[in-house]
């Protein structure tokens, strides 16, 4: 990984480190997240602009379905870029792959701006959706991995607050340029992602790979000076050294005990099954399948059409409430969600915002079902009250399940697993996208009111699931989540206290400071020799298979000595 040294200013990082460093990362993986957004809320605006229909020919209700497959293929290219960051982002790194994606999504891009035809509006919209997959696959783990514990979740909820500040700034912009009329309405909102873009192309290549993913393709001496610059200490701090200790042998211990893809295809997992590969690997997906069948895309896509269809209000009226909605979205967002996402933990957020959601949809239900009644005499007023409701249902949303799901999957998985982890979880999100986006035009103009039921019923039972299933991964490093995971914990874990508390267990801070005290009597360049991932030979297999504690192996306490040495891995450094 030497060439990396070559690549980018002659002093590393323009001589940032610490939280200026951090900083420069979280504003390279929010650009990225805010153009995620931005399209995935601009064609809402665009397919109820006359000018882009006229072109297209998907005026009319007959064109109801084409024009519902047109706005939902764009999840499917998403899907495949998802996908494919499985290998693209374990092969190539985190910022190789990011680069990768935001140059497809500009060809994407420039093929929708373009457009003179469903069929290249089509192929425009796959192909942008394949480069969005692939970055929004990578950059909550490339942010994950190179953040410090207490930082960690939210930094990556400001990523996804800057998500909902793309939507909301799509919102307004295709509301604003609605009065210009003609192409502009819609060209240019497709246009104007093309911000975002250069900001990746002027960020993301002059950053620090993530450590992690260095040491786990065996680049683990380019890893320290990356580890010391991130938490500004010397590449020789007992700290650094520990905490590459423990991933290298996180790497290992995973390498010998993780099940091969084919045995997870098949659900065999033989004498392997303690790493826990296909639970965790789930449990990162099915956040991103709540996310997406809480509801929140029958809006975000759709909310000028719901507005106009189901409410009954003009087209001007709804883009402006549509646009409003979404200020609000990331205020309560960025509000709420930041600061309480370490302080409440992700169960919590996530049960409190899907039973919030459930009692929005239930109101929406109740109250659209009774405008639609014949004869009923408050249709106005209900109508207008449904409003609130849905500006109600995405400040739940804005605070727990904007941000939680897309950073669960990088959290639960293991670093192994994790761009693969966090690629499935990417693609189901993706995959439920497309389902939910391609079935609400019909479902509100088939089934009108009765549509809402199917999403009050999803957002009640994700409170159980998560209150059973899930473990908290608030103030947990990444290696305390391996080292849980390691002892072969059962399914349901609500009867846990350490499971579910949203504070670190006693057991792994004292297990880190073990760590770290051993380090810091250890003679630094030796350690650092023997701190690489290997192949071990039967008999370190056999050790290694053995339950620890805090990525600490079962016998490090034996091999610490009077005599201020430590024994790792067979070497006495």
């Amino acid at each position: 990984m030497g060439f990396l040294s070559k690549l980018g200013p002659k002093q590393p990082y323009f001589g940032l480190k610490g939280g200026w460093l951090t900083f420069w990362i979280t504003v390279a993986c929010a650009t990225d997240m805010t153009l995620f957004g931005y399209d995935q809320g601009v064609f809402g605006g665009v397919i109820v602009t006359q000018d882009f229909l006229n072109v297209h020919n998907l005026g009319g209700p007959s064109k109801t379905k084409l024009l519902g497959t047109v706005t939902a293929i764009y999840d499917i290219g998403c899907f495949v870029g998802a996908l494919s960051a499985c290998w693209f982002g374990e092969k190539y790194g985190r910022k190789n792959t990011i680069l990768l994606g935001t140059t497809i999504m500009s060809i994407g891009a420039i093929l929708q701006i373009a457009s003179y035809s469903v069929a290249q509006m089509i192929v425009g919209r796959i192909i942008a959706g394949i480069g969005n997959g692939l970055n929004t696959a990578t950059a909550p783990v490339w942010q994950t991995e190179t953040s410090q514990v207490a930082w960690r979740g939210k930094l990556v909820v400001i990523e996804l607050v800057m998500n909902i500040f793309g939507f909301s700034l799509s919102n307004w912009v295709t509301y604003g340029l609605s009065f210009a009329g003609g192409p502009i309405s819609w060209r240019f909102p497709l246009a104007f992602q093309f911000i975002f873009i250069i900001i990746l192309y002027a960020t993301v290549p002059w950053l620090p790979e993530s450590p992690r993913w260095l040491i786990a393709h065996g680049y683990e001496d380019e890893a320290f000076p990356i580890m010391a610059d991130l938490e500004t200490k010397d590449e020789n701090d007992p700290f650094i050294l520990a905490q590459h200790k423990e991933i290298v042998f996180t790497v290992q211990y995973e390498r010998e005990n993780a099940p091969k893809w084919s045995e997870l295809l098949r659900g065999k997992t033989g004498s392997k099954a303690g790493t826990c590969t296909m639970r965790r690997m789930l449990l990162g997906a099915g956040t991103q399948f709540m996310q997406q069948f809480a509801g929140i895309n029958v809006t975000s896509y759709y909310l000028p059409t719901v507005l106009i269809e189901s409410v009954g209000l003009s087209n001007n009226l709804a883009r402006l409430l549509a646009a409003c909605n979404s200020v609000s979205y990331l205020f309560f967002a960025g509000l709420v969600g930041i600061p309480n996402v370490e302080r409440w933990g992700r169960r919590k957020m996530l049960m409190f915002a899907a039973a919030g959601q459930g009692f929005c949809y239930l109101m929406i239900t109740i109250l659209l079902g009774l405008n639609e009644q014949p004869g009923f005499g408050a249709k106005q007023q209900v109508a207008s009250a449904s409003v609130a409701f849905f500006f109600l249902y995405y400040v739940f949303f804005g605070i727990g399940f904007q941000g939680v799901p897309w950073l669960y999957p990088t959290e639960i998985n293991s670093l192994p697993m994790r761009t693969k982890g966090a690629a499935i979880g990417t693609a189901t999100n993706w995959m439920c996208n497309f389902i939910v986006v391609e079935i609400t035009p019909i479902g509100i103009q088939s089934l009108n009111w009765q549509f809402y039921i199917i999403w009050v019923v999803f957002n009640f039972s994700f409170v159980p699931l998560v209150y059973f299933l899930y473990p908290e991964t608030a103030a947990r490093t990444l290696e305390d989540l391996d080292a849980y995971y390691r002892t072969s914990p059962p399914l349901l874990v609500f009867k846990d206290k350490d499971v579910t508390s949203s504070k670190r267990p006693a057991k792994y801070a004292e297990a880190e400071e073990t760590n770290i005290r051993h380090a810091s009597v250890a003679d630094a360049a030796t350690f650092r020799r023997s701190s690489r991932v290997a192949v071990p030979d039967q008999g370190d297999k056999s050790r290694m298979s053995q339950s620890t504690i805090g990525g600490v192996p079962p016998d490090y306490e034996k091999r610490y000595d009077g005599n201020d040495s430590v024994h790792v891995d067979n070497a006495r450094v």
